[in-house]
């Protein structure tokens, strides 16, 4: 497993960030020998249970961390993103202790060196200040065997993830083979068969048009949409930042407590109510950026079932430093396909559009069966370009892949390839070439690329493998958490 990716940190070092989560720099998980009361089992790993409150609490303490309130903690992707980091933990613990890994007592001392809350603990004349130590543990509840435990532990994660981010791909010559195809360049022609150059010769009837409007209703649905009022709070720059700190955990608190209305937060904290129409799934139309209905959390919150079906105020949202927000619903319009007399004009151009469109295929496809017959012949084509993957001039997806795909053997040859709401092209290859010199650069990177790719797969699979081994099983779904759950 370990001999098949190697010179990949900077790849892995996101890999490390999602998978790696220090669980003893003085303000994480106590010990991973200590499991909470069997509760509510959310899944098992190698037979031990992750519960339900173990994710409420880690849930909490994460919230804290990265200045959230309650309210987060209690959400239901805040806390399935704390499952996943869990899980994730316990399978990388799963194979530390299946592998046997060691730490060496050196390895341990300098890993401890690196976090600015130790070395702050080291007096000028370079001794240790072991009294500030055990107290700074005892603040955070712990004791010193389950910090010392810890380190090491997060240690031998990291040995074993480097030991995967070490491993090489021996892959230079497939490297050399997807650069040339790359680097091949074809000399290509083409001639357009544009829809619009067929539109005049286009007119249908009233029968057609009420036909395609009744069979297509879905085109011409008008989708949901909700008026909305909310509140913003914002930090005054000239306000102490502790006291901000304090109205937003107010602010937070009481839109959700008091989550039926948001007079009682606007009035306590004296905040104008505001209101908006027509916002969509997408956001409110005609707004600037930084406006809090563009927001996708926000929008996304007044979606979502305790706002749009219970009626009550969205979650507290910081859309930008020293800002947030909570809305509510006002009113919520369903979805519903607009009159025929509404929307006629653009039914007329719908299927105006459509049947112009299958006239310059039809068109095309003509001129492609001559073709084929004489490839010689060039009447109507542009002028000849160079192209390549590399450089792939206004050539992009299909067109490119059509045109690389044919054979190098029976140039010149032709192909047409349809482009869906435009019309089609007939694209002629005329000759191949390498090109004259080569960019050492671009091999560089794509060699870098492929070699990414592998890695990600290999590390993919890596941690499958160990999923397995450690016999991860899904006991019950996770669920909202109930209200003071993440406190308990």
């Amino acid at each position: 497993m370990f001999d098949s990716v190697r010179k990949h940190q900077r790849l892995l070092q996101f890999v490390l960030m999602l998978f790696i989560v220090p669980s003893f720099a003085l303000f994480g998980i106590s010990s991973y020998s200590e499991f909470m009361d069997k509760e509510t089992d959310i899944v098992k790993v190698n037979g031990k249970p992750i519960t339900a409150q173990e994710v409420d609490a880690a849930a909490k303490r994460q919230a804290e961390r990265v200045g959230g309130n309650v309210q987060i903690a209690q959400s239901l992707p805040f806390r399935q993103a704390i499952l996943n980091e869990l899980l994730q933990q316990r399978i990388l613990g799963f194979a530390v202790s299946d592998l046997r890994l060691q730490v060496g007592k050196q390895e341990l001392v300098n890993s401890l060196q690196k976090i600015p809350q130790i070395r702050a603990l080291y007096r000028q004349d370079g001794t240790f200040d072991d009294a500030r130590f055990k107290q700074l543990l005892a603040s955070n509840g712990m004791n010193e065997e389950q910090f010392y435990a810890g380190q090491s532990f997060d240690l031998k994660i990291q040995q074993l993830v480097n030991s995967v981010a070490r491993t090489e791909l021996a892959s230079p010559k497939l490297s050399e083979i997807v650069s040339s195809l790359y680097e091949t360049e074809r000399q290509i022609q083409t001639l357009q068969f544009n829809a619009k150059d067929y539109l005049a010769k286009v007119n249908p009837s009233t029968e057609e048009l009420q036909a395609f409007y009744d069979a297509n209703a879905k085109l011409f649905e008008q989708p949901e949409y909700i008026d909305v009022e909310y509140i913003m709070l914002k930090a005054d720059p000239k306000e102490d930042s502790k006291a901000f700190n304090e109205k937003a955990d107010q602010f937070a608190n009481m839109t959700y407590d008091q989550s039926d209305s948001l007079k009682p937060t606007a009035d306590k904290l004296k905040l104008s109510i505001q209101t908006q129409k027509g916002v969509t799934r997408g956001g409110a139309t005609g707004v600037s950026r930084d406006h809090p209905l563009a927001n996708a959390k926000v929008v996304q919150s007044l979606y979502g079932d305790e706002a749009l079906k219970n009626k009550r105020n969205t979650e507290a949202v910081q859309i930008s430093p020293g800002v947030f927000v909570s809305a509510r619903v006002l009113t919520f319009y369903p979805a519903q396909v607009l009159p025929y007399k509404e929307v006629a004009a653009e039914v007329r151009r719908q299927v105006s559009q459509r049947a112009a469109e299958k006239l310059a295929i039809t068109a095309a496809n003509e001129r492609l069966a001559v073709l084929q017959k004489d490839p010689k012949d060039t009447t109507g084509f542009s002028s000849p370009t160079w192209i390549s993957r590399n450089k792939p001039g206004s050539l992009v997806g299909t067109s490119m892949d059509e045109v690389m795909s044919i054979s190098a053997n029976g140039l010149p040859a032709v192909v047409s390839v349809s482009n869906p709401g435009i019309g089609s092209t007939i694209y002629r290859i005329d000759q191949v070439r390498q090109p004259s010199t080569v960019d050492a650069k671009v091999h560089q990177a794509q060699a870098q690329q492929i070699q990414a790719l592998a890695a990600q797969s290999e590390f993919a699979g890596f941690m499958s493998y160990w999923r397995n081994s450690a016999g991860v099983k899904v006991i019950n779904p996770l669920k909202q958490a109930s209200t003071g759950s993440a406190g308990s």
